[in-house]
C-alpha cells in the first residue's frame, strides 16, 4: 500500500527529500491554513478564505477543498506529521482527528524529539528538543519515516473533543500552553511587540523578529502575518509610532507612542 504523508506546516519540501533519499516513492500533502489563527467556526473554506483575505490571485478556499478531496478520497495509508509544541501543526492535528472519526491513520508525534549532532570540532551532542516538524532537516524526517504508529481511538477522540472545544470558543488565537492548546485573544501577543518597539526606532521586520524571539521556549505560538497585523493595529490605535508605510516591514520604522 502506498503512503501519503501529511503535514500541518511548512516542511513539505524538506520531508519530499528524505523520502526520496530513502528510496521510497511516498506521496506528500500539506494542508495550506494555518488554524492558530481566526474563526475556526463552522471553519469551512470560504469563512477561512475571508479571514486570510489573499486577494483574487489565490482561490485560497479551493486549496482548502483539494485538500480534502485528496485525502478523503484516497486508500493510500495516511501519516499525519505534527508537534504539540507547535499551534500550527497541533491546531491542524486536533481538526484532523475532528475530521478523520473513525478512519484509521498513523501519526509521527515529534514533540519533544532530540537527535545526536556533530559539531564543528567533530564532537557529538544531542540537539535542544524539537519544537515543530518544520524544523528538521531531511536527513533527520529520513530517521523518522520509519516510527510512524496508529493513532489510538484514546488519542483520536480526546483530540476531537479537545477541537470541538476550541470551536465553540472561536477564538481569534489558539496557543500552546502546558495544558494543550487554547484560546487565546486576539491582542495576546501586542505587548512583546510594544516591548521590541520600546527601544527605540526599529524597522518592522527587526521588532516582529525579536518579538517571535521572545515567545517562550520551546513553543512556536504565532504565524508571522498575524503578528504583522497586529503590529499594525497597534499603530492605528496610537499606541506605536510609525516613520513610514507599516505595511513595509524592510523600510519602515515604528517605535513606542510617547
Amino acid at each position: 500500500m502506498k503512503t501519503l504523508h501529511i503535514l500541518g506546516d511548512a516542511a513539505g519540501g524538506q520531508l519530499k527529500i528524505a523520502i526520496r533519499e530513502a528510496g521510497r516513492d511516498d506521496a506528500v500533502l500539506k494542508w495550506p491554513d494555518d488554524l492558530n489563527s481566526g474563526p475556526i467556526d463552522p471553519g469551512d473554506p470560504e469563512q477561512r478564505a475571508a479571514w486570510w483575505d489573499w486577494g483574487d490571485d489565490w482561490d485560497f478556499a479551493a486549496d482548502l477543498r483539494a485538500f480534502w478531496e485528496r485525502v478523503t478520497g484516497t486508500q493510500e495509508r495516511l501519516v499525519v506529521w505534527f508537534s504539540r509544541h507547535a499551534s500550527t501543526e497541533h491546531a491542524f492535528f486536533l481538526a484532523w482527528a475532528d475530521r478523520m472519526g473513525d478512519r484509521p491513520y498513523d501519526i509521527v508525534d515529534v514533540t519533544g524529539f532530540t537527535y545526536p549532532y556533530f559539531q564543528e570540532d567533530g564532537s557529538s551532542v544531542m540537539s535542544l528538543p524539537t519544537p515543530a516538524v518544520s524544523y528538521l532537516w531531511p536527513d533527520t524526517l529520513r530517521l523518522l519515516l520509519d516510527t510512524a504508529r496508529p493513532v489510538t481511538a484514546q488519542e483520536s477522540a480526546a483530540a476531537s473533543r479537545r477541537w470541538r472545544q476550541l470551536k465553540s470558543e472561536n477564538a481569534p488565537l489558539r496557543i500552546v500552553t502546558e495544558t494543550g492548546l487554547t484560546s487565546a485573544p486576539l491582542d495576546y501577543f501586542d505587548h512583546l511587540l510594544e516591548d521590541q518597539a520600546s527601544i527605540g526606532w526599529r524597522r518592522v521586520y527587526q521588532v516582529m523578529g525579536h518579538a517571535m524571539a521572545a515567545i517562550p521556549k520551546p513553543y512556536l505560538q504565532i504565524n508571522s502575518t498575524i503578528l504583522h497585523r497586529r503590529l499594525v493595529a497597534l499603530v492605528e490605535e496610537g499606541k506605536l509610532v510609525a516613520d513610514g508605510d507599516p505595511w513595509e516591514m524592510q523600510e519602515c520604522r515604528v517605535q513606542l507612542a510617547g
